[in-house]
């Protein structure tokens, strides 16, 4: 009988060994969608309040570009701002990666998340009132979402480390992809009723719902303990700033393909991401519709990606996951090129369907490799490493969203996919490394 997280009849362990995967034999391994949630009571809490955090995260999103989107309507800047704010709850994550890392590394990553998101639920709820009482301007929706990217680079980073800490290593791959479901299965529910409390009810609601959800995810980990938690080794005289350094060293000296990973990420999570930002102008200048149809748009983009995590938790992953996020990351820019001229409804949501599931296998897979490679004192700050290409993004939005300004929102997304594409066939002939791995 195999233990949950097993894949093709080996375990993710022994697949952590690091062998040559060359002659290794492909087949379909039994279903194991819901072993992670059915073995592990503490997984199944952190799953809950991960749902609730993932919702709150992609119904800010939603809400926040469509705010900005009114309060800028006769502006010719409205396109750069709608792009910008989309982008900049990742951009705490630059220069909060390591902080981030090192807290979670050194106190308890549960209290540390359930500290922040009760921080978040007070900050929601104050800008419902501030929005309700049509005081908000676009200063305050841009404080307010870099605000919660702050707090998004802390809690996301030690979220995922929590999940090694709720169930031991062999269901490790199990549980990461079990986890995923909350993120497209969120980006499908968030958004779908985000989009119809705009055209309703009002702004105001959103930005309720969202406090409501992250005070559930406090709810859920408060009675979550984490049984495989792998205390740091006692030494004494350690500074905060020599763990900062340590994490850094520990990738450039000892594990050198987690650079090359990172940096592999700023395809799906930097170059291709923003068409998620454009989508409110894309909604309205090209397809001619609203914020319901917007609403639709991310809803069925969390449709198909909540498809491909369905698939990755059933049968994990039958490819070697070296090969799977270097071919996804391309396939994620084909789809964004053809996106682009995506004219008519229908194409455009089954194109924006099925971009999410190559965003999906890229993320699942390398969040998987990051944490079977790196030990758990080390883990959160190895993790963080995520937030450099995640942080990028608002940086290429900004010019993305001025390109777009000057020129049109199709032909800034052409320009996207074909430099995706690019860049990942560079990675693809050049990233060895990358292309044998299977930890």
């Amino acid at each position: 009988m195999r233990t949950p997280g097993t894949v093709g009849g080996q375990s993710s362990a022994a697949q952590g060994a690091g062998l040559p995967t060359g002659s290794r034999r492909l087949r379909i391994p039994r279903l194991q969608t819901l072993d992670s949630l059915r073995g592990y009571p503490n997984f199944r809490l952190l799953w809950i309040g991960d749902f609730c955090s993932n919702n709150a995260l992609w119904l800010q999103m939603l809400t926040a570009g469509w705010l900005v989107r009114s309060l800028t309507a006769n502006s010719p800047y409205s396109t750069f701002f709608v792009v910008t704010i989309g982008g900049l709850v990742m951009l705490p994550g630059l220069f909060m990666a390591p902080l981030a890392g090192t807290l979670g590394d050194r106190l308890d990553r549960r209290k540390l998340v359930i500290a922040i998101q009760s921080f978040m639920a007070v900050l929601s709820f104050l800008f419902a009132i501030l929005v309700g009482q049509q005081l908000v301007s676009v200063f305050h929706a841009f404080l307010y979402v870099f605000l919660g990217g702050i707090c998004l680079s802390i809690t996301q980073t030690n979220r995922m480390a929590l999940i090694a800490n709720t169930v031991p290593r062999e269901a490790m791959a199990n549980a990461f992809a079990t986890n995923v479901l909350t993120i497209p299965g969120t980006r499908m529910i968030g958004p779908f009723v985000g989009g119809i409390l705009i055209t309703t009810l009002g702004f105001f609601w959103n930005f309720t719902l969202e406090s409501v959800l992250y005070l559930g995810t406090v709810i859920a980990y408060l009675p979550m303990k984490t049984p495989y938690t792998q205390r740091r080794p006692a030494q004494e005289n350690t500074r905060f700033i020599d763990d900062m350094i340590m994490s850094f060293t520990y990738v450039w000296k000892d594990k050198r393909v987690l650079l090359y990973i990172t940096l592999l990420g700023f395809i799906p999570n930097t170059i291709v991401e923003p068409v998620m930002f454009l989508l409110p102008v894309f909604t309205e200048e090209v397809l001619r519709r609203g914020a319901d149809v917007g609403g639709y748009l991310v809803a069925i983009n969390g449709l198909g990606g909540l498809l491909m995590a369905l698939l990755i938790a059933s049968f994990g992953f039958v490819f070697p996951k070296g090969k799977i996020i270097l071919v996804s990351a391309m396939i994620s820019s084909i789809v964004v090129l053809m996106f682009a001229h995506a004219f008519i409804l229908p194409l455009a949501f089954f194109l924006i369907m099925i971009f999410a599931p190559s965003q999906t296998a890229f993320r699942t897979a390398t969040v998987t490799l990051m944490t079977l490679i790196a030990p758990d004192e080390m883990r959160s700050r190895v993790m963080s490493l995520m937030r450099y290409s995640m942080g990028g993004v608002v940086l290429f939005s900004l010019v993305i969203g001025w390109f777009a300004g000057i020129t049109s929102v199709s032909i800034a997304l052409t320009v996207m996919g074909i430099l995706g594409l690019v860049m990942g066939l560079g990675f693809w002939f050049f990233g060895r490394q990358i292309r044998e791995l299977d930890a």
